[in-house]
């Protein structure tokens, strides 16, 4: 009897065949629908595997719904979606996709900067609506990019890449991260600085961090604050580590120039949101690392961590370090 795979949105074709001459495939028919929590029990309670989503809470129900669950694909890099602590006690090996998505993710991060910097979004929306009509010297002025100071909190591959791409503005780059990284600095001309001090004194105020307990809640409106009145705030890790409503507050009030979000406390955000209702704010719909080749590498990667765990091997990007399959009897 061949393992059975159960995929929690619709996958391409050409995935799915590629998983199919090896296991026996289900799937959620729906690309832009969450799975309903009792379908996702019913099929954990028989699978060998599942890839799940981010939008897919993974939690001790649907880890103890069945007997030979070995191996759960996340398809993204971050995993605070399952509880990860049950799936060890369950010897379920939990797999997310790092480095692959590094460089598309950082591409979309420096790309909002971008916008929200020069009012691109805004800008772009004043001539599809027909309101363009004359030429003033400051028409739709924003802030230049180059040979500001770029404060990136969460110093990972995606944040050395954003460095990466803020040295080809000759920007100053500020960070702040758990860890110092010497080669970084060495490398990007990178300086470490507290986060009180990066705050202070970014014009960019890049936000790359994972959501952990530390950082749930990260911004808030005293941290906001404490932010030049010209300041652009990003954030394209996780939404819960900003307090919208002190985000909010402090757009309206003048604290700071603007934000650029890819990511909300509450997924997908609705369009009466008050955030939404800013002309200074640029909101995508968690896009980070949407781009065709990065995606299908991602896909590809799941694949292959499932198949290394169903063979009896470990897989190439294990999370929960460690794991120990269970021995069933």
């Amino acid at each position: 009897m061949r393992p059975y795979i159960y995929i929690t949105r619709k996958l391409p074709d050409a995935v799915i065949n590629e998983m199919q001459q090896k296991f026996d495939v289900g799937m959620w028919d729906y690309e832009d629908v969450p799975v309903p929590k009792e379908v996702l029990l019913l099929e954990a309670r028989k699978a060998d595997a599942l890839m799940t989503m981010l939008s897919d809470a993974i939690d001790e129900t649907v880890l103890t719904a069945g007997d030979n669950l070995k191996v759960i694909a996340n398809l993204a890099v971050g995993f605070d979606n399952i509880d990860v602590k049950t799936a060890c006690r369950e010897g379920i090996a939990i797999c997310n996709t790092p480095d692959v998505l590094t460089d598309t993710t950082a591409d979309l991060t420096f790309g909002l900067l971008m916008a929200a910097a020069r009012r691109i979004v805004e800008a772009a929306e004043v001539v599809k609506e027909g309101n363009w009509k004359s030429w003033s010297p400051l028409l739709l002025a924003g802030h230049d990019i180059h040979h500001k100071t770029i404060g990136i909190v969460g110093m990972g591959k995606i944040g050395e890449a954003v460095a990466r791409r803020a040295t080809g503005f000759e920007m100053n780059i500020l960070y702040h991260n758990r860890t110092r990284k010497p080669e970084v600095e060495q490398q990007l001309g990178a300086v470490y600085a507290s986060f009180e001090e990066l705050v202070g004194k970014s014009d960019y105020i890049v936000c790359l961090t994972p959501l952990t307990e530390e950082t749930k809640n990260m911004f808030t409106r005293e941290v906001f604050n404490q932010m030049k009145r010209s300041a652009i705030f990003i954030n394209a890790s996780r939404g819960p580590v900003v307090d919208e409503q002190a985000l909010y507050e402090a757009l309206v009030a003048g604290e700071i120039s603007g934000a650029g979000l890819d990511v909300f406390e509450k997924e997908p955000i609705n369009a009466d949101h008050p955030l939404l209702q800013l002309p200074n704010v640029v909101a995508l719909p968690h896009i980070g690392s949407s781009s065709v080749e990065t995606r299908t590498a991602m896909m590809q990667l799941c694949i292959d961590n499932i198949e290394s765990v169903l063979e009896g091997n470990k897989p190439k990007t294990l999370v929960n370090k460690e794991w120990k399959p269970l021995v069933r009897v």
